[in-house]
């Protein structure tokens, strides 16, 4: 099948405390988290399990859209 998912590590939430980064048990995963970890040095960069989500066509961003700057 040609069936291509939004699996990327840019679809990543950044939250007034942390950062939320998608993650999809592979090797690069480990990579990615260290990258933004080093682009965000005052957040805690947080790998969340995003197979699932990819699924629904988005991941972490995607899903983020009506949240309030309170959070």
């Amino acid at each position: 099948s040609d069936l291509r998912l939004p699996a990327s590590y840019v679809n990543f939430l950044v939250t007034n405390g942390c950062v939320l980064m998608p993650t999809f048990n592979d090797p690069n995963d480990a990579i990615a988290l260290g990258i933004l970890s080093e682009l965000f040095p005052d957040r805690r960069v947080i790998g969340i399990h995003a197979v699932d989500l990819v699924w629904g066509l988005g991941t972490l961003h995607c899903l983020s859209h009506e949240i309030t700057a309170a959070v």
